[in-house]
């Protein structure tokens, strides 16, 4: 089988990561993401990774936790650093070689951001995890994603979450909602469907960058989305 796509990004929230768990890392969930990534890699698709930091850590709320915003970020940027060295071990251990890049420097853990560099790696068939968002407060990693994935030339952005693709209303609190199999950028911002934030989603609307939803915690759907089947929804 042929992949549809030679070069992705894939982003995943730190929710995901933790499972069952209210907190951190689920080890069952990163062992089912780094074989499901083993396995596209082996098709020889390119594979790029931006992972939220949810699961450690949240910053947007100053009211709540009395941390500025901008300080907040900057924690949650260091969550998602956490993340993407938990999923880089896990991808190691399936025996998949790997680079993690950060847009804050840590030398000591992880190679500064370089946008050639991180190209070289993806076409030596390594998977590159950008780390640390995109270095800047008052971003999230959704627009991280959007930003790299534009910045690699990636074919489109797969956004893997806990629901199998893009509703009408939220699936889980609303059991009449329909899913769509496709939909346009502009019908999004006209239903207001909250695909990624403002951002991100103008970001790649403006570049032609196509998303698809899909479930990742569905063993085998990042394969399927990569081969081009019908999963999740999307956007274009």
């Amino acid at each position: 089988m042929l992949p549809k796509y030679k070069r992705i990004l894939l982003k995943i929230s730190g929710e995901s990561l933790m499972g069952d768990k209210n907190f951190g890392l689920d080890s069952s969930v990163i062992a089912q993401y780094a074989n499901d990534i083993k396995q596209i890699t082996e098709m020889g698709v390119q594979v790029a990774l931006v992972i939220g930091g949810g699961n450690i850590y949240r910053g947007m709320n100053e009211a709540e936790t009395g941390i500025e915003r901008a300080q907040g970020d900057y924690m949650g940027m260091l969550a998602t650093v956490i993340n993407g060295m938990a999923v880089q071990s896990g991808l190691e251990k399936a025996g998949v070689y790997t680079r993690l890049q950060s847009a804050i420097k840590m030398e000591q853990i992880a190679e500064p951001y370089i946008r050639r560099r991180a190209i070289r790696h993806l076409e030596k068939g390594r998977v590159v995890i950008f780390g640390a968002g995109t270095g800047n407060p008052y971003f999230t990693t959704d627009t991280a994603g959007s930003l790299r994935a534009i910045e690699i030339k990636a074919d489109i952005i797969l956004k893997g979450t806990r629901v199998d693709g893009i509703y009408t209303a939220d699936p889980e609190k609303d059991p009449t909602a329909t899913k769509f199999d496709k939909i346009s950028f502009a019908e999004c911002l006209e239903k207001k469907l909250n695909v990624m934030d403002m951002t991100a989603f103008t970001l790649c609307m403006e570049n032609n960058l196509p998303i698809i939803v899909f479930n990742m915690n569905k063993q085998g759907n990042l394969m399927s989305v990569v081969t081009g089947e019908k999963v999740g929804t999307l956007v274009s």
